[in-house]
């Protein structure tokens, strides 16, 4: 099982945002569109960061909700850790345990073309566990 094949199934669309959006217009958009994290790209959709729920959160107990005002540039993590798409689903939940995260940008030529979460894994591995146990119950009963 590959990233491609996670992509392949859930698609490629990709919503991003710019660093310059304050972190008030980051939560819109994480809200509208039901993510709990955001790419922030420049206009060639490569990627200056990324900012999750968790980084917001902490921006508003640490500073205070004034914050909210700032740009998104002040708080995304900058050094992104990606995946490409042939990044084995074992190998990418691995590096996201690891590094305590839940969301994985996919690159193409330093350019993103997708993001992984955690929930895309585990989603996927359950439906592998549950395909192999079927053709065990099938040998089994042959």
């Amino acid at each position: 099982m590959t990233v491609s094949s996670i992509l392949g199934q859930k698609g490629r669309q990709v919503i991003t945002a710019r660093a310059e959006q304050t972190l008030s217009e980051i939560c819109e958009l994480l809200t509208t569109n039901k993510i709990g994290a955001v790419v922030l790209t420049d206009g060639d959709m490569r990627i200056q960061g990324i900012l999750s729920e968790r980084d917001i959160v902490r921006a508003i107990a640490q500073e205070g909700a004034g914050v909210l005002s700032t740009p998104a540039s002040g708080q995304m993590s900058r050094n992104v850790m990606t995946a490409s798409e042939g990044d084995t689903v074992d190998a990418v939940m691995s590096r996201m345990s690891a590094g305590r995260f839940r969301h994985m940008p996919v690159v193409r030529d330093g350019r993103l073309i997708g993001v992984v979460s955690i929930g895309d894994i585990v989603k996927r591995k359950i439906e592998h566990a549950e395909r192999e146990a079927a053709e065990i119950r099938a040998y089994i009963h042959t």
